[in-house]
């Protein structure tokens, strides 16, 4: 079902995807400016390096993550946050199991084609 503009997101409607190894999101909700995703790693669980053109903020709901924006790392916990500028190579490598809330601007259409 296509969720697009829809206001609300019910997290116990809502199904997790595999996004690699040890790594699951959700796609909460989206319209065609912006997109709020829930992922969610396993320790040691790794997000490979890659860059997109959409502006992302994410925020560490939990766990202990190292991330790192255009060669540049920082290990964060739960309550902080990073912003990635468009085409900006980053990634993550989960220390210990835990869940990102990233925001995207414009919307992923590629999370949910």
């Amino acid at each position: 079902m296509d969720r697009k503009n829809e206001p609300f997101a019910h997290d116990a409607d809502l199904a997790w995807e595999p996004a690699g190894d040890g790594v699951a999101r959700k796609v909460l909700t989206y319209r065609d400016e912006v997109m709020m995703v829930r992922v969610r790693f396993e320790a040691g669980a790794i997000g490979p390096a890659h860059s997109h053109p959409h502006i992302q903020c994410s925020l560490v709901e939990s766990g202990i993550f190292d991330i790192t924006i255009s060669g540049r790392t920082v290990r964060l916990t739960a309550g902080d946050s990073f912003t990635v500028p468009p085409d900006a190579v980053h990634g993550a490598v989960n220390v210990e199991a835990g869940t990102l809330v990233d925001v995207f601007t414009p919307m992923r259409q590629d999370f949910v084609s």
